[in-house]
């Protein structure tokens, strides 16, 4: 993606701004729109919708060119990524509809893990340096809001970015490139793919049961709370002294009962945690609960997880 840093650089100067929805509701705007072409930047990398030539800057067009983000249909173009904002800061992520299984996903949950993690952060005291892992990234949205609310504490993080899929990577190095913010990339599974321990780990894990188990959305066995069990019990065992785990996942609901907790219990009532849990969210992805696999919860809630290790002297 060659030049891609110069192309969202190009549109952050124009002071573009777009809130992702979630596919249904970006579903129901194409509808209303119709076929007409794009003809402004939110057109263009927000809404994703097809456009003429003359919609865009010749210098931006020549760089989406030469980046390879830009799809040549009959006499129209449409560009192969979007571009959401959050705060001040842009962040490329997957072209509308997210379907293929290596798609970077950003969205409403995104909005609110960012939420999460400055709440938590803005009660952490102010530390020389910290060395921070985002784990699953993605479009790097966690780890570039932790570095933003850790410097406005005079906090320096060494901020490393976790993810399977090689195109989050690449859109994570972009991304964070342009906000400004160093980042170490690690591909791999989860904490497998780095060593040792950190001050402060955040995650958002896909946690749906995802039927094509595409890795931005399957979260795995037990109704799609598989893998965020896993990273909590991993993260857990890699803190440094003193550091914290924010972990921001959803959960199926059953019978009234947070499944999750249930299982999170064992782990966090070892020696040295310190913890908060609370719903961020109570009900989110409603339309799933159409879906076979979840005929029988009541609901899937967005929650979040604060985990602290004592510090040794503690």
């Amino acid at each position: 993606m060659l030049n891609a840093a110069g192309v969202l650089r190009q549109v952050a100067a124009t002071g573009y701004r777009f809130t992702t929805v979630t596919p249904l509701t970006h579903q129901r705007v194409l509808a209303r729109r119709g076929r007409e072409p794009g003809a402004t930047l939110r057109d263009i990398f927000g809404w994703n919708l097809s456009f003429e030539a003359r919609a865009v800057p010749p210098e931006l067009l020549a760089d989406m060119e030469r980046a390879g983000i830009v799809r040549h249909t009959g006499s129209l173009l449409r560009s192969t990524v979007r571009i959401a904002s959050l705060g001040d800061d842009l962040f490329f992520h997957s072209a509308y509809p997210t379907v293929e299984e290596n798609a970077v996903f950003f969205g409403p949950d995104t909005s609110r893990f960012a939420r999460f993690l400055h709440h938590a952060l803005a009660r952490r005291k102010a530390q020389p340096h910290v060395r921070v892992l985002d784990v699953g990234c993605g479009s790097g949205a966690g780890g570039i809001a932790v570095a933003r609310a850790l410097a406005a504490t005079g906090t320096q993080a060494t901020v490393v970015m976790n993810d399977i899929n090689p195109l989050a990577l690449q859109y994570t190095a972009i991304n964070a490139e342009v906000a400004g913010i160093p980042v170490t990339l690690a591909q791999g599974d989860a904490l497998s793919a780095v060593e040792g321990e950190f001050d402060l780990i955040v995650s958002n894990p896909p946690y749906l049961d995802d039927g094509a188990q595409r890795a931005y959305r399957h979260g795995g066995t037990r109704l799609g709370r598989a893998l965020s069990v896993r990273i909590a019990a991993e993260s857990l065992k890699r803190l440094a002294p003193g550091g914290q785990l924010l972990l921001y996942t959803g959960v199926a609901m059953v019978d009234g009962e947070d499944p999750f907790l249930a299982e999170l219990q064992s782990l966090l009532a070892a020696p040295g945690f310190d913890w908060s849990y609370a719903e961020i969210d109570p009900d989110v992805f409603g339309e799933e609960l159409e879906r076979p696999v979840y005929a029988h919860i009541d609901r899937i809630a967005a929650v979040g997880l604060i985990a602290t290790r004592a510090t040794e002297a503690a």
